[in-house]
Order: structure tokens, then C-alpha cells, then sequence
């Protein structure tokens, strides 16, 4: 098999490249491909698929740019026997009990594995746990196509680092981990992806090296917020701003400048049980690693019960009262509500009772019916609320004045009366001591 050549056929249109999965990860990898190489786009989701052919893009990663593209947007996944390299960028979520769900990634493997041609270079994105892309993917596209691994067309893992919302570290400009299953295969690999990444690609020895960049990375992420989430529930019981002691320790040169909040989303929120998993497997159980998600995974109740408690002392009965919640996705100006914590803070309020109304412009309303079961109430639509939690950074609510956050409680309320649970300290400690608010912040 000469697999030194797809290179130079997919630059000049004889090979086509083609993604399995259209999300947030995916489909801007199709998209930035396609301006340089002919490139076919498969998804399951066919709403999704008639979307992207629409010019719609519900994930807002590429916008209306997504109108001009050239991918092949398909729903049929026999269009795959046409790409002689494929990326495979289907999620990886964690079960009820917080193990792998490898149900995605698995199935992404059988369409591969039906529609594969000999000579053909496989990469998988998909965050998973060291061992996952040969143990598991390897074999099932094997017994799918008939075809042997290393004989007959070649794998590799190439970790996503798409930080969904995010419009400085995008796709081109964030250096790639690349591998591949031998010397020829890492090859093609990085001098492929040297097509679109203008950071430029990071070669690892092998597979299982760069399936564990990827979740010790984000592992490590989760651990530092995991840390300044704690030393915000000190601070809280000591009665210190948590926001003005990480200002005073980011002014030393060696600060890592991390912020409390909700841990979410499909990476951070789930990549730490994929390595802590598989290290039990060897024999392993993580000391640090697994309470620093604890203690991340407790932060949505820390907040329902701050906002309870802040209700409680300014007077007012919580069963009673109307709180209002802005935002549900998983971070700030992105519609991503995958692995939200805010439903932490729902559901612990629905415990006591209490049915918060939900605001969010930014999220899919039938998706947050679907996964939570909330309703989005529109905001020109929200009642005047007793509370109010500001969840999520969105531009919206960062850029409220306290005149319109104060203007949204009900009018009969005393300043002092009206609470404000700032979870992403927002706003200003100066402005909110003026404004006479009740407020606490994380």
C-alpha cells in the first residue's frame, strides 16, 4: 500500500478526506479541510446534517461561513468508501455511575469498519482513555471490513483540543498532538493535518501516549479549579472575597490564574474519569485525581444551598419565592449545554421545592427539554424575581448594569431584600456594595 501518496492526492483532489461526527469538534475540522481538500462530512443526526446543508449552524463554532463551504455534507454513510483518510470526532461521554461510554465511539468504529477501503488512514479524536483506539476500534473495524490493521490500511489518534466558544484558540492556531501506529502512518498523519494547523503538529512515539495527553491535560485543568473551588468554600465560611484573594495571588509570577466555578462541558467534566478508570484497571486508585472531580462535581448544590441560605436570612420563605437563573450551558457564549452543572443547581433547588426560572438566548430550547427538562423562558418574558443567579458568563449578563439587574427583582423588595448569587463574579464588588443588594459570590 503506497499511503505516502495520500497526501499528495488529497492536495490535489484526487483523495477525498472525510469526518465521522458533525459537533462542536468535527464539523470545524470538515470545514477548515474542505478550504484546501475535497471533503465529505457524515453524521448520524440527519436534522444536523440538513442544517449544515441549510447554512445553518446550530453549534455557532463556524457561523454563517458555513454557507460557503465545500464539505459534502452526508447522512449516508457509504459516501465514507469514497475517503481514503478518515477522522473519526464522535463524543465520548461517562455513564449514570461516571464510567467511559464507549457506545459512540464504538458505533463510529462500525461504520468506519463497514465502509473502508484497502489502503485507507484512520485517526480517531475522540477523548479516550490510553488502550481504547487499538484494544477496542482496531478490532471491531477489523471484523466489520475483513481488512487487517497495519496490512491492509493504518490507524492513528490525533487528541481534539477545540475549545468550544472560544475565538482566539481556535482549530489552526492550537498545536496538534499527532501519532500514528508506525513511522509511514505518523507521517501521513502530521503531514495531513499540516494541511489546516498553522501552530504546526506535536509528533508522540505512540498511540497510547497521545490518548493520555489528552485526558491527563484536561485532568490537570480540573484539579487546579478544583483547588480554587475549595479555597472559595473557605473563604465563604471565613467571610473573605474569594475574588480579591486570586487577584492578590495573581500578581506573583508563578500564579496559574485559575477562577472557581461549575466544571462542565464534554471534556474537563469527563475526562478525568477516563484516566481514573483505566488506572483502576491496573491496579491503580487515584488519591487526587478523583476527589479534585468530587469536589467539582459538589459545586452546583454548594450554590443552590449559598442561594437558599442567602433567601432564608434576608427574610423570605425560598418554596415561595421566584428565582430566576441566567444561563444553562456548560460556559459562557457558547450553546454547548453537554454536562451542565447549572442542572446541579436546578435540581438541588427542586429539592426544597423551589422551581427556578430559566433564562438562556444562547442554548437550544429542545435540547435543555430533552436533556434537563427545563423549559427556557425567553428573557423579555422572566417574572421579577425574589433572586437571581447569574450561572454562566454569557456577554448578556456580564455587560447588566446594576440598575437593570435590580430592575429585574420584584419592585416592592428593599434593596437589601433582593438577592443576587453572582456564581462567576461578574460583577463589580464596589458596584454591589453601592447598589444595597443582598449578594454572594463565588
Amino acid at each position: 500500500m503506497d499511503y505516502k501518496s495520500i497526501y499528495e492526492n488529497l492536495l490535489s483532489g484526487k483523495d477525498k478526506l472525510a469526518l465521522v461526527g458533525l459537533g462542536y469538534v468535527g464539523m470545524p475540522i470538515a470545514v477548515e479541510f474542505a478550504k484546501h481538500v475535497k471533503v465529505i462530512g457524515f453524521d448520524i443526526n440527519e436534522k444536523r446534517i440538513e442544517e449544515y446543508k441549510n447554512g445553518i449552524d446550530s453549534t455557532n463554532e463556524i457561523g454563517a461561513a458555513i454557507k460557503d463551504s465545500t464539505v459534502e455534507f452526508t447522512a449516508e454513510p457509504t459516501k465514507l468508501s469514497e475517503a481514503k483518510f478518515i477522522i473519526v470526532a464522535v463524543p465520548t461521554p461517562v455513564k449514570e455511575d461516571n464510567s467511559p461510554d464507549l457506545r459512540p465511539v464504538e458505533g463510529a468504529s462500525r461504520t468506519v469498519g463497514q465502509n473502508i477501503k484497502p489502503g485507507t488512514v484512520v485517526v480517531f479524536e475522540s477523548t479516550v482513555y490510553p488502550g481504547v483506539t487499538e484494544d477496542i476500534c482496531v478490532p471491531i473495524i477489523e471484523k466489520e471490513s475483513g481488512l487487517k490493521c497495519g496490512v491492509d490500511w493504518k490507524i492513528g489518534y490525533s487528541p481534539e483540543r477545540i475549545n468550544p466558544g472560544d475565538r482566539v484558540h481556535t482549530l489552526t492556531n492550537i498545536q496538534k498532538i499527532v501519532s500514528g501506529m508506525d513511522e509511514e502512518s505518523a507521517n501521513v498523519i502530521k503531514k495531513v493535518y499540516d494541511i489546516v494547523i498553522k501552530a504546526g503538529t506535536f509528533p508522540v512515539s505512540t498511540i497510547k501516549t497521545a490518548e493520555a495527553v489528552k485526558v491527563v491535560e484536561n485532568s490537570q485543568r480540573d484539579i487546579n479549579i478544583a483547588f480554587v473551588n475549595e479555597v472559595a468554600m473557605i473563604c465563604d465560611k471565613m467571610g473573605i472575597d474569594t475574588a480579591e484573594v486570586i487577584a492578590g495571588m495573581n500578581t506573583k509570577w508563578n500564579a496559574l490564574g485559575f477562577k472557581p466555578g461549575l466544571v462542565g462541558g464534554h471534556c474537563i467534566g469527563v475526562d478525568p474519569y477516563y484516566l481514573t478508570n483505566a488506572a483502576e484497571k491496573y491496579g491503580y486508585h487515584s488519591q487526587i485525581i478523583i476527589n479534585g472531580r468530587k469536589v467539582n462535581d459538589s459545586m452546583g448544590a454548594y450554590v443552590a444551598d449559598a442561594a437558599i441560605k442567602q433567601m432564608i436570612e434576608a427574610g423570605m420563605a425560598p418554596k415561595k419565592a421566584t428565582v430566576v437563573i441566567l444561563g444553562i450551558t456548560f460556559k459562557e457564549n457558547c450553546p454547548d449545554t453537554r454536562n451542565s452543572k447549572v442542572a446541579d443547581i436546578i435540581s438541588h433547588l427542586k429539592e426544597y421545592d423551589i422551581q427556578p426560572v430559566v433564562v438562556d438566548n444562547w442554548a437550544d430550547k429542545d435540547i435543555a427539554k430533552q436533556e434537563y427538562g427545563v423549559d427556557l423562558v425567553p428573557m423579555n418574558e422572566v417574572p421579577k424575581a425574589d433572586c437571581i443567579i447569574v450561572a454562566v458568563g454569557h456577554k448578556e449578563y456580564r455587560n447588566l448594569s446594576m440598575m437593570q439587574l435590580k430592575d429585574m427583582f420584584k419592585s416592592e423588595l428593599p434593596d437589601e431584600e433582593k438577592v443576587l448569587i453572582d456564581v462567576k463574579s461578574l460583577y463589580r464588588k464596589d458596584e454591589l456594595d453601592i447598589s444595597g443588594m443582598r449578594y454572594w459570590r463565588l
